[in-house]
Protein backbone atom coordinates (compact mmCIF):
# COMPACT_ATOMS: atom_id res chain seq x y z
CA UNK A 1 0.00 0.00 0.00
CA UNK A 2 2.80 2.49 0.56
CA UNK A 3 4.32 2.40 -3.15
CA UNK A 4 0.94 2.88 -4.53
CA UNK A 5 0.66 6.06 -1.98
CA UNK A 6 4.04 7.11 -2.64
CA UNK A 7 3.44 6.64 -6.66
CA UNK A 8 0.11 8.61 -6.43
CA UNK A 9 2.28 11.20 -4.19
CA UNK A 10 4.60 11.91 -6.80
CA UNK A 11 2.36 11.87 -10.04
CA UNK A 12 0.40 14.66 -7.81
CA UNK A 13 3.51 16.67 -7.30
CA UNK A 14 4.48 16.30 -10.90
CA UNK A 15 1.10 17.69 -12.24
CA UNK A 16 0.65 21.30 -13.50
CA UNK A 17 -1.24 23.45 -11.37
CA UNK A 18 -5.13 24.14 -12.15
CA UNK A 19 -5.56 26.86 -14.66
CA UNK A 20 -8.79 28.01 -15.26
CA UNK A 21 -10.71 28.39 -18.49
CA UNK A 22 -11.85 31.58 -17.66
CA UNK A 23 -9.41 34.55 -16.47
CA UNK A 24 -10.36 35.32 -12.61
CA UNK A 25 -10.31 39.35 -13.93
CA UNK A 26 -12.82 38.83 -16.26
CA UNK A 27 -15.82 37.48 -13.72
CA UNK A 28 -16.73 40.92 -11.86
CA UNK A 29 -17.60 42.07 -15.76
CA UNK A 30 -19.10 38.46 -16.67
CA UNK A 31 -21.48 39.07 -13.33
CA UNK A 32 -22.30 42.39 -14.13
CA UNK A 33 -23.25 41.35 -17.85
CA UNK A 34 -24.82 38.59 -17.09
CA UNK A 35 -27.64 40.13 -14.52
CA UNK A 36 -28.02 43.20 -16.28
CA UNK A 37 -29.24 40.79 -18.96
CA UNK A 38 -31.36 38.86 -17.00
CA UNK A 39 -32.79 41.99 -15.41
CA UNK A 40 -34.04 43.12 -18.84
CA UNK A 41 -35.59 39.85 -19.86
CA UNK A 42 -37.08 39.55 -16.77
CA UNK A 43 -38.94 43.23 -17.43
CA UNK A 44 -39.54 41.84 -20.73
CA UNK A 45 -40.85 38.44 -19.56
CA UNK A 46 -43.82 40.51 -17.52
CA UNK A 47 -44.53 42.81 -20.46
CA UNK A 48 -45.10 40.20 -22.79
CA UNK A 49 -48.60 39.73 -23.85
CA UNK A 50 -50.07 36.70 -22.80
CA UNK A 51 -51.10 33.72 -25.51
CA UNK A 52 -52.19 30.09 -26.16
CA UNK A 53 -48.68 28.94 -27.24
CA UNK A 54 -46.32 30.35 -25.03
CA UNK A 55 -43.15 29.70 -27.01
CA UNK A 56 -41.72 33.22 -26.46
CA UNK A 57 -42.53 33.17 -22.77
CA UNK A 58 -40.58 30.11 -22.41
CA UNK A 59 -37.77 31.06 -24.35
CA UNK A 60 -37.16 34.14 -22.45
CA UNK A 61 -37.43 32.49 -19.13
CA UNK A 62 -35.41 29.60 -19.79
CA UNK A 63 -32.61 32.41 -21.43
CA UNK A 64 -33.45 34.96 -18.21
CA UNK A 65 -33.03 31.82 -15.57
CA UNK A 66 -29.39 30.65 -17.59
CA UNK A 67 -28.00 33.97 -17.68
CA UNK A 68 -29.08 34.48 -13.60
CA UNK A 69 -27.64 31.11 -12.87
CA UNK A 70 -23.93 32.35 -14.88
CA UNK A 71 -23.95 35.72 -13.06
CA UNK A 72 -24.58 34.36 -9.33
CA UNK A 73 -21.37 32.26 -10.15
CA UNK A 74 -19.21 34.98 -11.80
CA UNK A 75 -20.48 36.90 -8.69
CA UNK A 76 -19.75 34.40 -6.37
CA UNK A 77 -16.55 33.52 -7.77
CA UNK A 78 -15.70 36.85 -7.89
CA UNK A 79 -16.03 37.69 -3.74
CA UNK A 80 -13.67 34.47 -3.66
CA UNK A 81 -16.24 31.56 -2.80
CA UNK A 82 -15.21 29.02 -5.57
CA UNK A 83 -18.83 26.79 -6.11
Amino acid sequence: MSETYASIKTLHSSLPSFQPSISTSLLPSIALICLLAFFALTFLFTTLPKSKVPISEITTALLASALAGGGVVALFCTLGVYV
